[in-house]
């Protein structure tokens, strides 16, 4: 028992191998054939047994009508009775699969001949070449398809399709597809690209391109960033970078293909069409700054700085745009036969609107460059160094800057082109000329230094000068204080005295005035006083001769009482007491006559004090 339950699994496995070839052998050896999920049948019939169409007609290989040969139908997955396998051989294939980002490229085994001059079979109905029968019906063409089949699975019968997997076309990013198509009609004369078509699909429907009159070739449209389903053998496709035209620049168009425009320029300007845009020349409007998707095989873009332009006549020295690189310094020649080098920079700036102008006459900067700033502001140089001397050429720098700044606009205004400014640089003079300048030079600044040193001397003297003039500073302070204070004395003096005669002379004015009136007063008090005077002299005189009569009649009276030699006697005792003379006892007196003797000392006496009174007046 434990012997043939020991021998029990490996008699399953013989049943189970008898089933698999009982299958594959036996049932198909009874005309059953099983076609799996997965797989397709693809049937090849060996010989005819009963029918009008043995062999297949000549030039074909697959069968329509029941011929010996590849079947065109093919057996989808299921159970198939009456396929003997001395008639029929069914071969089993996998199902035909398209992975994302890939395509099927369809080649027909069989079918009508392609026409002359094309090179791909045109789309047919056939469920997407599921069904050769169908295909062949519907006049499908030998060869290479046009149509093509995308990411999925397919029944596909591979007796009468090969199927060649290819990758779907990206355009990056900041790129555009040009496209070259492979079939279509001949380029027209004189053109260098196809015309635009419509109803293709960005040329993933090459039949629906071909049957609206697409030509072969280069064609204008571009493809933009994205995924296409383009049949590369149809159409071949180049990505390149989007057209830039950056920031401070304008893009000037010269498209190569349209219709033939008029130029709009008109006849002052004869150095080439410029035309209204999507015309065949250069079109009068610009590009600004930013992205395009053109297609440079049929249209070119040349950038334009609108900037300033600085152009460098000098070696190794170069801007950023590269204009200038082939420019070199400026050999002249001067009136006295030296030849000496020049470096010269040039600043220009081509304005936006004239941009298609200036295109038009050179076909791009560099050539504006070579063939007209080049030869103009070189050539200038020359000719105007040769009327001086190198040693007044360097002297006259500046107002031979000026000079060539306005020579150089006028020549430009011509090519439409502003000058902005003429600059000089280095200047070489020969190595002769500059040895004898560096002489001169040294000799002056020898000279210099002696008249510096000359100078310090002089300034070291004043500084002793003027040190010991600070010395005295003091005294020459208090000085100077004592002169201002004197000068502000003398001229308060001098204030003062004009002060005091003016008040002199309101002082003489009043006094004049007062003495005028003082002497009117006096006038009149003299007048007053004489008449006083006047009336009392007249008083006087009234009482003298009144006093005098009476005196005189005392007198009269008295001489009659004594005699007159007594009455004088008397009178001059009167005097004597009078004035205070001393008679006694200084007087002596003496004579015979006792009267006369008195008389004559009082007389004496009288003499001698009015002479002492006088001596001492």
């Amino acid at each position: 028992m434990d012997k043939i339950l020991y021998l029990l699994p490996f008699w399953w496995i013989l049943v189970l191998g008898i089933i698999i070839v009982f299958y594959r052998y036996f049932l198909k050896y009874l005309g059953i054939a099983i076609v799996p999920e997965n797989k397709i049948g693809v049937v090849t019939k060996k010989f005819v047994l009963f029918g009008a169409n043995p062999t297949l007609p000549e030039g074909r290989i697959i069968a329509l009508n029941g011929e010996a040969g590849y079947q065109a139908d093919t057996l989808p997955p299921g159970l198939y009775f009456w396929y003997w396998p001395w008639q029929y051989n069914i071969q089993l294939v996998p199902l035909t699969n398209i992975p994302p980002g890939m395509m099927g490229l369809i080649i027909a085994k069989d079918g009508d001949a392609i026409p002359n001059g094309k090179i791909l079979g045109k789309r047919v109905e056939c469920k997407n070449f599921q069904d050769a029968r169908e295909f062949l019906q519907n006049g499908g063409q030998k060869g290479r398809q046009t149509a093509f089949i995308t990411a999925g699975s397919y029944r596909i019968n591979t007796a009468m399709f090969e199927v060649v997997m290819h990758e779907v076309t990206h355009v990056q990013q900041n790129t555009v597809g040009i496209v070259t198509t492979f079939d279509g009609e001949p380029l027209n004369s004189g053109e260098i690209a196809g015309e635009e078509v419509k109803g293709h699909g960005n040329f993933q429907n090459a039949d629906a391109f071909l049957e609206n009159g697409g030509n072969r070739g280069l064609q204008n449209q571009v493809l933009l960033a994205g995924t296409w389903n383009i049949n590369p053998w149809f159409a071949e496709v180049k990505t390149i970078n989007m057209t830039e035209v950056p920031i401070g620049y304008v893009g000037v168009v010269i498209s190569y293909i349209g219709p033939e425009g008029q130029d709009v320029t008109g006849e002052a300007f004869k150095h080439g069409n410029i035309v209204k845009k999507g015309q065949k020349g250069v079109w009068n409007t610009t590009l600004n700054p930013g992205k395009y998707p053109i297609n440079t095989f049929t249209t070119k873009v040349v950038c334009v700085p609108t900037t300033n332009i600085v152009l460098n006549w000098a070696e190794g020295k170069t801007e950023a745009h590269k204009l200038d690189a082939h420019l070199s310094t400026i050999t002249v020649r001067s009136s006295d036969g030296f030849r000496f080098n020049l470096d010269v920079s040039q600043i220009i700036h081509v304005p936006a609107m004239e941009a298609p102008k200036v295109i038009a006459r050179f076909g791009s900067v560099e050539s504006l460059v070579s063939q007209v700033l080049e030869p103009t502001i070189g050539n200038y140089f020359r000719n105007s160094s040769q009327k001086s001397d190198v040693i007044a050429f360097l002297g006259e720098r500046s107002q031979r800057q000026e000079d060539a700044k306005l020579h150089i606009e006028a020549v430009l205004k011509e090519y439409n082109i502003q000058a902005v400014d003429t600059l000089i640089g280095d200047i070489n003079p020969p190595p002769e000329l500059m040895q004898t300048l560096t002489e001169r030079k040294i000799a002056h600044e020898q000279k210099a230094t002696f008249e510096i040193k000359r100078s310090a001397e002089e300034q070291r003297t004043e500084y002793e000068q003027a040190k010991a003039v600070a010395n005295m500073q003091e005294r020459v302070v208090e000085t100077h204080q004592n002169v201002e204070i004197a000068k502000n004395q003398a001229k308060a003096a001098i204030e003062k005295a004009k002060g005091e005669a003016e008040a002199m002379k309101v002082t003489a004015d009043q006094n004049v005035e007062i003495t005028k009136n003082q002497a009117k007063a006096a006038i009149e008090k003299a007048k007053g006083e004489a008449e006083a005077m006047k009336i009392t002299a007249d008083a006087k005189a009234q009482q003298i001769t009144i006093e005098g009569k009476a005196t005189a009649n005392a007198y009269a009276d008295q001489i009659k009482v004594i005699n007159e030699e007594n009455l004088t006697l008397l009178k001059a005792v009167e005097t004597i007491a009078n004035s205070g003379v001393k008679i006694t006892p200084d007087i002596l007196v003496s004579g015979s006559n006792e009267a006369g003797g008195l008389v004559q000392a009082l007389l004496a006496k009288l003499l001698k004090k009015s002479e002492q009174e006088s001596n001492n007046d």
